[in-house]
């Protein structure tokens, strides 16, 4: 009865142990691909400056996020502005000033992160102020990439786009960015039609040698009437010649 107990007490032990572990197991894989494990992602630092004195300083704003694999691309992370940020950007949107952003000069494929890229430098754009602080924070920031996906140029607009001197409440306006991220890349120009050209030319070539007649020159078509034409000019300019010359001559003998 005992030896029976405990083997009835290490079943359950056993049991649970390989519950717990199924459910771990479970747990690790919940909601995984296979080509998730290859996945990795990247962080690309995207710095602001608004200051009084229009001297830029930059510190961080957000982030964009690169991911590989089958759901790559690129989103923004950002965080929102403290009570003195709101403050300082209402001053310089006060006094006509500007709104810089910044980022690296880096690729957006992060199979390419492992390159060098410390000497890239930095792609800056800018807008008023003004603009920012009445689009409550919503604006549309562009990245301009090669084919290669490195940024070359970065862009940023604000909704509306114009300063009318509305007031903005700091804590309900100012407090989060609203961006829509847009990333360009080269799009190729269509190719010439250079087939339908092609073949139009080998049908004319064609043409011609089937049919002799179209390659004679202009004279060899057209001789049976240039002939009659030349020597028709040719002897009314003998025929004006000949009579100029007698009437000079009878005005000279008038004049004896």
């Amino acid at each position: 009865m005992a030896s029976s107990g405990a083997a009835h007490i290490s079943m359950s032990v056993l049991s649970t142990i390989t519950l717990l572990f199924w459910a771990e197991f479970a747990h690790c894989n919940l909601n995984r691909r296979p080509s998730d494990a290859l996945d990795t992602d990247f962080s690309v630092p995207v710095e602001h400056s608004f200051e009084i004195d229009d001297e830029p300083r930059f510190r961080r704003r957000g982030s964009l996020e690169l991911r590989a694999g089958r759901e790559s691309g690129v989103t923004i992370s950002q965080s929102h502005l403290s009570e003195e940020d709101r403050s300082t950007l209402k001053e310089v949107a006060a006094v006509d000033g500007l709104y810089r952003i910044r980022v690296p000069r880096v690729s957006l494929q992060v199979d390419r992160q492992t390159e060098k890229q410390a000497d890239g430098g930095y792609l800056t754009a800018f807008v008023k102020a003004c603009a920012l602080v009445e689009s409550h924070l919503s604006d549309v920031i562009t990245l301009h990439t090669d084919v290669t996906g490195y940024l070359i140029g970065v862009s940023i607009v604000t909704i509306p786009g114009t300063c009318r001197g509305l007031e903005v409440e700091d804590e309900v306006d100012l407090e989060s960015f609203n961006t829509t991220l847009i990333v360009m890349a080269p799009v190729n120009a269509p190719m010439p039609e250079t087939a339908g050209f092609i073949a139009a030319l080998e049908m004319e070539r064609e043409k011609k040698e089937k049919n002799p007649q179209e390659q004679k020159s202009f004279f060899a078509k057209y001789w049976m009437y240039i002939v009659p034409l030349v020597l028709f000019l040719m002897m009314s300019g003998a025929q004006d010649q000949s009579g100029g010359g007698n009437g000079g001559g009878a005005a000279n003998g008038g004049g004896r």
